[in-house]
């Protein structure tokens, strides 16, 4: 048999592969590209328009029955063909398994590193994540990180990958048909110098996985460097590895786990749900320990909720350091020196907010005006000391913020 004849076989079988996975780059039974109709995909699919350009581009194809299966997982390797193709990368035939080719042209574009996982068959046949999704897609769009937790946050703020509903993001689901379809749609708007919708909330997400906060995509006014140009990787500033305090005795230490801010004005924030009812809660207007407050749903919902979500690791000198559980993160700046005002109920600055008595809960409440920008945003956590000798404080972020009297 001469090799023009194996090669001409091997090329058969792939396409026949192709084909089945629905991922040849023409159409099924020679109907043209342009004129598919699936049966699985109604008018008012979420993901008609996405399918329909990519198969007219031939990126992917239908089943020869007339189904495109939306739903159906796709493989890291299937992705892999999909994101190749539609970029235009160089394919080199192979003698080995259908997708090396596109593999290789993956890895020649920096799509995929080794250190992603193994480039071997049973990695490449695996179904690829929504996290590894985010990641390759985007790569493919020139972006770059040495953070592995950050690739969800490039892809959401780009618009490339959208949450699941209510800030879901679904890094460990495995990816659909039209996920990756549509994804890789995005990547080619990017690409062509387009833009694309944001979902906030993915957004808001993906920063709490890579930093353990959500403050920049929520308050990204207050978060600010008064740099336009610097605060497009403002959030690049936030110092993770100070979320963790020990005491210099090494006799305390305690806890940043997440900073969370809810929108009071967004009815839909999806970080609502992690707070106790609304209803109850209060933001303290006098320096006393007294019950007494006002209620924040009366008239102060346009503000922002900054809830400490914290622990002390271990206390082994309660004379030393505050025996108290409630361990909460110092967010300075925005002040107002009108006191009167403050106590009259205009709320003009930070202030606790409680439930049933002060201080029961790791909250401030920060209306969006009235307040005073003296000193810029700092946001830290600190040792809770009798002596002044034994204090400690470790800075998160400290900017410039706004710069204006709200």
């Amino acid at each position: 048999m001469n090799n023009n004849l194996v090669k001409s076989i091997k090329k058969t079988m792939v396409v026949l592969v192709l084909l089945a996975t629905g991922l040849a780059s023409f159409p099924a039974s020679g109907v043209r590209a342009d004129s598919v109709q699936f049966s699985d995909i109604p008018a008012n699919h979420w993901a008609k328009g996405g399918i329909d350009s990519a198969v007219k581009k031939g990126i992917v194809v239908g089943y020869p029955s007339g189904l495109f299966m939306p739903n159906a997982n796709v493989s890291r390797a299937e992705f892999i063909k999909m994101i190749v193709t539609a970029t235009g990368q160089t394919v080199e035939p192979t003698e080995g398994k259908w997708y090396e080719g596109y593999v290789n042209a993956a890895e020649q574009a920096k799509l995929y590193v080794t250190s992603d996982f193994a480039n071997s068959e049973l990695e490449w046949n695996a179904k690829i994540t929504r996290k590894e999704m985010a990641r390759i897609a985007a790569r493919a769009t020139g972006l770059e990180t040495k953070e592995d937790d950050k690739w969800m946050y490039l892809a959401t703020k780009t618009g490339l990958i959208s949450g699941l509903g209510a800030g879901k993001l679904g890094e460990k689901e495995n990816t659909t048909r039209a996920q990756a379809v549509v994804t890789v749609e995005r990547v080619l708007t990017v690409k062509g110098g387009g833009k694309l919708p944001i979902d906030k909330y993915a957004v808001g997400s993906a920063e709490l996985v890579w930093h353990k906060t959500n403050i920049f995509t929520v308050m990204p006014e207050i978060m600010t460097t008064g740099d336009p140009m610097k605060d497009l990787t403002v959030a690049d500033l936030w110092k993770e590895d100070k979320m963790k305090i020990t005491s210099k005795d090494g006799l305390y230490s305690a806890e940043l786990d997440e900073l969370l801010v809810i929108d009071l004005a967004d009815k839909n924030d999806p970080n609502l749900a992690q707070i106790p009812d609304l209803a109850t809660l209060k933001w303290k207007n006098t320096f006393d320990n007294s019950p007494d407050g006002i209620r924040i749903t009366e008239k102060y919902l346009d503000s922002y909720l900054i809830y400490t979500k914290g622990h002390v690791n271990f206390n082994n000198d309660t004379k030393r350091y505050s025996p108290t559980s409630l361990f909460i993160v110092e967010f300075g700046g925005l002040e107002n020196d009108d006191y009167k005002s403050f106590a009259n109920g205009n709320l003009n600055a930070r202030a606790l907010v409680f439930q049933k008595k002060p201080a029961d809960l790791p909250i401030y409440i920060l209306p969006k005006s009235g307040w005073v920008n003296k000193r810029g945003i700092i946001v830290s956590i600190s040792v809770p000391s009798y002596a002044a000798y034994y204090s400690l404080r470790n800075e998160i972020i400290r900017i410039a913020g706004p710069n204006r009297i709200q």
